[in-house]
């Protein structure tokens, strides 16, 4: 049964596309907009880390981003979209559901997203929190003050991996959770609660070759780096000690560029949705990032 503060899923337009969301909470309570990660549906912004936001008296908003969960997908190898048109979903999710400025809370490709908001629409942003994100992506000899990925998750992206049968249910279960595990920091891997998640994931989602395709191809949304100190609006940043694909330094950097910026580090968590046992720090910081 639906939750009483639980709306259930609606389908916003977007353009010629339609966008999944869902909400807890009061429509009267300051918004908190979730934006995703990359081929990661709203399912990852679990129901339990939800809940007490809203019950803290805000109205929490997540969403399929396109090409995960119920959202528009189009084939795998093919996005009909760029990394703009995500930045307009976001604004077509508020607008969508009456709500005009909201706190942002984007994680990693989310968090790009997030930054692009605050910068072009910036009377849409109440505040922003930044999670597991960069000012400018996994770093290199261009960018030295942004460490490289750890050397093992590039030997991985760089090794001829055999293709996973995403139409194989119990394959691409299993092909989520060891995806997780491979950025996971030091905080104990759930592999179970993992497990549970991605059925959860598999059996809402329209095209899983799409959703774990697409998102990686996509055509840019331009460098932004040197925007950063155009930013308004209150800005948290969470970041996790642990994050092997963008190493602690890019949070430093996006507190450090952003003014008047908040870094709160997250003890042990990779390049990942929060994990369980840090909910209560980072549900508390939010909370008190998104009064008003």
């Amino acid at each position: 049964m639906v939750s009483p503060t639980r709306s259930g899923e609606s389908f916003l337009p977007s353009g010629e596309a339609r966008i999944c969301a869902e909400t807890f909470g009061r429509a009267t309570d300051p918004a908190v907009l979730l934006i995703g990660g990359a081929a990661a549906s709203m399912d990852f912004w679990e129901d339990e880390f939800c809940e007490p936001i809203a019950a803290a008296g805000r109205y929490v908003i997540r969403y399929d981003l396109r090409d995960t969960g119920r959202s528009t997908n189009y084939p795998a190898g093919e996005p009909g979209y760029t990394g703009a048109d995500l930045v307009t979903d976001a604004l077509a999710v508020l607008d969508g559901l009456g709500v005009y400025g909201a706190h942002l809370v984007g994680l990693s490709l989310g968090g790009g997203i997030a930054q692009h908001l605050a910068v072009d629409h910036p009377d849409r942003v109440a505040s922003l929190t930044l999670q597991s994100t960069s000012p400018a992506g996994p770093g290199g000899p261009d960018q030295p003050d942004l460490p490289p990925m750890e050397p093992r998750l590039a030997e991985l992206f760089a090794s001829e991996s055999p293709g996973v049968a995403w139409s194989d249910r119990d394959a691409a279960i299993e092909a989520m959770v060891e995806g997780e595990r491979i950025f996971a920091g030091s905080v104990p891997f759930d592999a179970e609660r993992a497990r549970r998640l991605a059925a959860r994931v598999y059996d809402r989602t329209t095209d899983m070759a799409a959703m774990q395709t697409n998102h990686w191809i996509l055509e840019g949304t331009g460098p932004l780096r040197d925007r950063l100190g155009a930013i308004t609006a209150p800005a948290l940043v969470l970041h996790g000690t642990d994050d092997p694909l963008l190493p602690f330094p890019h949070g430093e950097a996006l507190a450090r560029e952003i003014p008047g910026a908040r870094l709160v580090a997250m003890p042990g968590m990779g390049h990942q949705y929060v994990p369980e046992p840090l909910w209560d720090l980072a549900i508390g910081e939010i909370v008190a990032h998104t009064v008003g």
